[in-house]
C-alpha cells in the first residue's frame, strides 16, 4: 500500500486529491496539512511513502518545507504541486529534490499513475513537461558545463549510458529493453549513480545531464 500526505492550504484541493486517490486499492491517504509547517509534523507522525505538495501556500511554503522532507531519516518522494508548467519555483523545487512534479489540472488516472511512478522510484512524472523544464532550467546554467561533465566522469560507460536514459525520461523498462540488460541491473546502475553523484533522484540526475550537455 502506498501512504500519501496531501498538503495544500486550500480545503476543497485536498478533498478533490483524496476523492481521486482514495478509490485506488493500493494508495492510502493518510494525512492532509494546509502548509508547509503542519506537512513536516504530519510527515514525521504518519510516514508516507509520496507526498503531493502544493508549491506556493501562506506562512511555510512547499519550497521551505521540501527540504525539511528531504532531511528526515528515510524521507518520502515530494511530488510538487502547481497551477504553472513553467514555475520558476518548480526549477527550485526540482533542484532541491522533489521527484516532479504535477499540475493541477491532471487528470484523476494521471495523477494516480504518478504516484505509482514515484512510489516505486522507476521514472520521472509527466516526463514532456518535465522535459520541457529540465531544457529550460539548463539553458540557463551552460556555465556548470565543465563542472558537470567533472562529476559524471567518475561514472562507468555503463552507468554513463543509463543516466543518459535517464535524462530522456525513460522507464527502468525501457532502458532495460534499450540496453539489453535486464531491469533489476538498471536499477543497480541507477542508484549507484546517484550515490556516485551525491543526488537524491532521477530528475536531479537529468539536471545533471543536461548540464553536461550529453
Amino acid at each position: 500500500m502506498i501512504r500519501v500526505l496531501l498538503v495544500d492550504d486550500e480545503s476543497l484541493v485536498r478533498a478533490g486529491l483524496r476523492m481521486v486517490l482514495e478509490p485506488a486499492d493500493d494508495i492510502e491517504v493518510v494525512a492532509e496539512a494546509a502548509n508547509g509547517s503542519t506537512a513536516i509534523e504530519a510527515a514525521v507522525e504518519h510516514r508516507p511513502d509520496v507526498v503531493l505538495m502544493d508549491v506556493r501556500m501562506p506562512g511555510v511554503d512547499g519550497l521551505t518545507a521540501l527540504k525539511e522532507l528531504r532531511r528526515l531519516p528515510d524521507p518520502p518522494s515530494v511530488i510538487m504541486l502547481t497551477t504553472f508548467d513553467l514555475d520558476d519555483y518548480v526549477h527550485t523545487a526540482l533542484r532541491d529534490g522533489a521527484a516532479g512534479f504535477l499540475l493541477k489540472d491532471t487528470s484523476p488516472r494521471e495523477l494516480a499513475n504518478a504516484v505509482r511512478i514515484i512510489a516505486d522510484g522507476s521514472a520521472m512524472l509527466t516526463p514532456s513537461v518535465t522535459k520541457r523544464l529540465i531544457d529550460t532550467f539548463a539553458g540557463m546554467a551552460t556555465g556548470n558545463l565543465t563542472a558537470a561533465r567533472q562529476r559524471l566522469s567518475v561514472l562507468t560507460g555503463r552507468e554513463s549510458e543509463v543516466v543518459r536514459a535517464v535524462a530522456l525520461g525513460l522507464s527502468n523498462a525501457a532502458i532495460a529493453r534499450d540496453l539489453a540488460m535486464s531491469e533489476g541491473t538498471v536499477k543497480a546502475h541507477v542508484s549507484r549513480s546517484l550515490t556516485k553523484l551525491g543526488l537524491t533522484n532521477r530528475v536531479q540526475l537529468a539536471l545533471l545531464v543536461r548540464d553536461a550537455g550529453q
